[in-house]
């Protein structure tokens, strides 16, 4: 027998889990599936988030918000949805390993950033630490420091030039070497470094950032780091088989008030969703969702 639940909620990243404990509260009958392998497990260290003046890692929100959740009664299964099909009665979702069924569903599947795979044993210990992706968020750790900004062309170069805000000792390595156009005039004005040549090795230790090895064996300091090879992977491809409206970019569209999607009985939370991508605003955004599910649900059963 197939199990049946008010709501699925895929993805138990920060927007899953805030969305899970607002709906046990409700006292609702939900299952969270995550691969568990979302950005924030990444970070080492949130520094803006109202309550955690001396940060907090993503690997400890989501474990204390799973153990917060799991005291309301919410389930969680660790797999990947490989397929989600809209029924007469709901949705009926297919893992790798489990079938169910769900009244309603809550998209949270978050976004992938792209490090090229030749770096990133050395960068992951570095996230949140000393390696950043998110002017927004740690633009302010990089305050007056000697930066790296590894990346990629123009998604590089634009990053530069943002962080010039906070320092005027910035670094550009264009590991991919693609073209950056008439921004190679802007990073001149701003006086940023450029390089265009690959990285063959991040210099780090116990987390901290040193430095980078080019492939022409040339040593570049640098005391933090920002990531901006382009690319990342907006984790939709099930919001475009259900129907949902996506923007260009992949990211989903929703009703800014209730964050339902244009496919009725479907909400979307996180950085999959097209706003700033936030920690706290992803709170918000599972938040949201959680208190139209349930309206949406009271009105359901009452048929």
């Amino acid at each position: 027998m197939t199990d049946k639940y008010d709501c699925v909620i895929i993805g138990g990243g920060i927007a899953g889990l805030q969305a899970a404990i607002q709906l046990g509260r409700y006292k609702r009958n939900v299952l969270v599936i995550d691969s568990n392998d979302g950005r924030s497990n990444l970070c080492k260290n949130y520094q803006n988030i109202l309550g955690w003046p001396e940060g907090i890692s993503g690997q400890t929100l989501r474990e204390t918000g799973r153990q917060q959740a799991k005291s309301y009664g919410i389930q969680f299964v660790e797999d990947r949805v490989i397929q989600c099909q809209k029924t007469a009665e709901g949705f009926h979702i297919i893992t790798n390993s489990y079938t169910c069924e769900a009244a309603t569903l809550l998209l949270a599947t978050g976004v992938v950033d792209r490090v090229p795979p030749e770096l990133q044993q050395e960068l992951h210990p570095c996230m949140g630490k000393t390696v950043y992706v998110c002017p927004d968020c740690d633009g302010y750790e990089v305050n007056n420091r000697r930066v790296l900004v590894l990346g990629s062309g123009k998604a590089g170069a634009s990053l530069s030039l943002v962080l010039t805000y906070w320092t005027n000792d910035i670094t550009y390595i264009n590991h991919d070497k693609k073209e950056i156009g008439p921004l190679a005039n802007s990073l001149i004005k701003k006086g940023i470094i450029y390089r265009e040549e690959r990285i063959k090795k991040v210099i780090a230790e116990a987390g901290i950032l040193k430095g980078v090895i080019l492939q022409n064996n040339e040593v570049v300091y640098g005391e933090r780091g920002f990531l901006a090879f382009g690319g990342n992977k907006v984790r939709t491809k099930l919001a475009h088989e259900l129907g949902i409206e996506l923007l260009k970019n992949q990211h989903i569209i929703v009703n800014p008030r209730t964050k339902e999607t244009n496919v009725s009985n479907v909400w979307a939370a996180g950085d999959i969703v097209a706003h700033s991508e936030q920690v706290t605003v992803a709170m918000g955004e599972g938040l949201q969702a959680a208190i139209w599910i349930h309206k949406r649900l009271l009105e359901l059963y009452e048929k």
